[in-house]
């Protein structure tokens, strides 16, 4: 099997991460692909804030859970939280989930484990949020899109689910 389908058919979303960092070299080929993924008229309105302090991301996990109603890491443990946002335009969120797929895609092909965590609207409009974007130099209007949780698994990977049967549709 192809390479690329091979990682496409197999990625799982991982809910318990070791404490392991990501390397920068792994995590920097990640971002990559993220930045390499398509976007509407390749406008490029997406960014990617990359969370590892372990300050900023005990902030962005009790903030998640607030919103969320919960209690606990929404993050599963991963020692990477990547915030996608993209500037405000019509392609905003398409853009955004595009991004977000080439990093869990990614990730995976690398032995890294993801799993898309969302809220992250709420949060860059929360006051904590404004913030962020401000201490981080960034400007304009900008629509949280989702989280990529990111770290090594623990555990056992789930088998995939059979896949439908009214998937496909031809004419």
């Amino acid at each position: 099997m192809n390479e690329t389908i091979k990682v496409l058919t197999t990625r799982r979303s991982v809910r318990k991460f070791k404490s392991d960092p990501v390397p920068e070299k792994v995590l920097d080929e990640i971002l990559t692909a993220g930045m390499y993924a398509p976007t509407g008229m390749g406008q490029q309105s997406p960014i990617i804030i990359v969370i590892t302090d372990p300050e900023v991301r005990a902030e962005v996990s009790e903030l998640n859970a607030e919103i969320a109603g919960m209690s606990g890491d929404p993050f599963y443990g991963a020692p990477v939280i990547l915030l996608v946002a993209a500037k405000k335009r019509p392609t905003d969120v398409y853009d955004g989930t595009c991004v977000i797929s080439n990093l869990m895609n990614a990730a995976w092909s690398l032995g890294v484990g993801s799993c898309w965590i969302h809220r992250a609207k709420e949060e860059l409009e929360s006051e904590w949020g404004k913030k962020l974007l401000a201490k981080l130099g960034i400007e304009g209007e900008y629509v949280g899109v989702g989280h990529v949780a990111l770290g090594y698994p623990d555990g056992e990977i789930a088998a995939p689910k059979p896949r439908k049967s009214d998937w496909v549709y031809r004419v």
